[in-house]
């Protein structure tokens, strides 16, 4: 039982937290198996990560789309969000791929936990700033707006991060 509880913890992703069967293509697939995982686009955990990607390019695309005469809040925004549309992207592709199982060196629960706890509260900062400075003007409103639901999409996903690596942890190491 240690062994499996072992290995649940290098490979999980937070993609397997919800559902039943929702980590079936991870526990019982073998490298040999496929370059994709199948499953891994159905899971709660993915459909987080999309949304969490949609929202933050209609939010970078409405703030770079509006005219506004260049304040650094806005440019703060857009790098921002871009650079968190990067970051769970490549998360993202770290599932679909597998590459998780090549990686071993890297602790990717924990460091997905790390990525959005830093990543939300910067993306909350900047939706602050940016929802301050709007002036009325509708898009950078509509950015500031989506900005915030991306906000909340990524405190779902800490707090997914969270129950994976940490509780999980803990409560293998009370075996």
């Amino acid at each position: 039982m240690s062994h499996g509880s072992g290995l649940v913890r290098t490979t999980c992703s937070s993609g397997s937290a919800f559902g039943p069967g929702a980590g079936a293509g991870q526990r019982g697939a073998s490298p040999s198996e496929g370059l994709l995982d199948p499953v891994y686009p159905r899971t709660h955990g993915a459909l987080l990560k999309v949304a969490q990607m949609v929202t933050l390019l209609i939010a970078f695309i409405c703030v770079r789309s509006s005219p506004w005469t260049g304040y650094s809040a806005y440019r703060y925004f857009e790098v921002v969000t871009i650079c968190n549309f990067i970051m769970i992207l490549a998360f993202y592709l770290v599932h679909l791929f597998r590459l998780y199982r090549t990686l071993t060196c890297i602790s990717w629960p924990l460091s997905e936990l790390l990525h959005y706890l830093i990543g939300t509260l910067l993306l909350l900062i900047a939706s602050i700033v940016a929802a301050s400075k709007s002036y009325s003007q509708s898009g950078l409103v509509a950015g500031a707006i989506f900005g915030f639901m991306a906000t909340f999409l990524c405190l779902a996903s800490v707090w997914l991060s969270y129950k994976i690596s940490c509780v999980t942890q803990s409560t293998d190491a009370a075996i």
